[in-house]
C-alpha cells in the first residue's frame, strides 16, 4: 500500500549546491524533513548537471520520509547556455540580445519535452520559442505556423 502523502514542495536549486540554508532549509522545515539528509541525497544525484538551476518535486509522507524528483532546467537557462548570454535584455522593445537557431531550439525542445504538455517537438520548440521572444532573442522560426515547422522538421 502507498504511503499517504502529506505535502508537495516545489523549489529551484543550483546542481550540487543545496544546502541546509534558505531556500531549501524554510521549505523544508515547516514539514519536519530531514534538511541534511535531503541536500545529501540531491547533491549527489545532481552532480553531473554543472552550472545548471534544476527544479526538484519533493513529495512529503505522513511518516516525514520523502522523496523527489528532478526536472530538467527551465528553458531560460538551457536558451542562455545554447547562445552564450549573460542576461537578458536590459532595453526591452529596442535591443536584441542574441539568435537562437533551428537545431538549437530543436535540442532543447528534445531535452524538455518530458516536462512539457507540448503533443510533439514541433509544439516545444514554439513554446521554447515564445520563452526566448521574452528574452529579446530572435530565432528561425519567428512568425511560422505549427505547419511550417513541422515541415522544416520533416524536410
Amino acid at each position: 500500500m502507498a504511503k499517504p502523502i502529506k505535502w508537495y514542495i516545489k523549489l529551484q536549486i543550483k546542481w550540487g549546491q543545496a544546502n541546509p540554508a534558505p531556500p531549501v532549509w524554510p521549505a523544508l522545515w515547516q514539514q519536519w524533513v530531514a534538511i541534511w539528509e535531503f541536500t545529501k541525497r540531491f547533491n549527489d544525484e545532481t552532480k553531473d548537471r554543472m552550472w545548471l538551476i534544476l527544479p526538484v518535486v519533493i513529495t512529503v509522507y505522513e511518516d516525514r520520509s520523502f522523496d523527489f524528483i528532478v526536472k530538467q532546467p527551465p528553458a531560460w537557462v538551457l536558451i542562455k547556455t545554447a547562445i552564450n548570454l549573460k542576461s537578458g535584455s536590459k532595453l526591452a522593445h529596442k535591443d536584441k540580445v542574441g539568435h537562437i537557431t533551428f537545431d538549437q531550439l530543436k535540442a532543447i525542445a528534445e531535452q524538455k519535452i518530458q516536462d512539457m504538455n507540448a503533443v510533439d517537438i514541433a509544439w516545444a520548440m514554439l513554446t521554447i520559442d515564445g520563452t526566448a521572444r521574452q528574452m529579446w532573442v530572435t530565432s528561425d522560426i519567428h512568425g511560422m505556423s505549427i505547419e511550417d515547422v513541422r515541415a522544416k522538421l520533416n524536410a
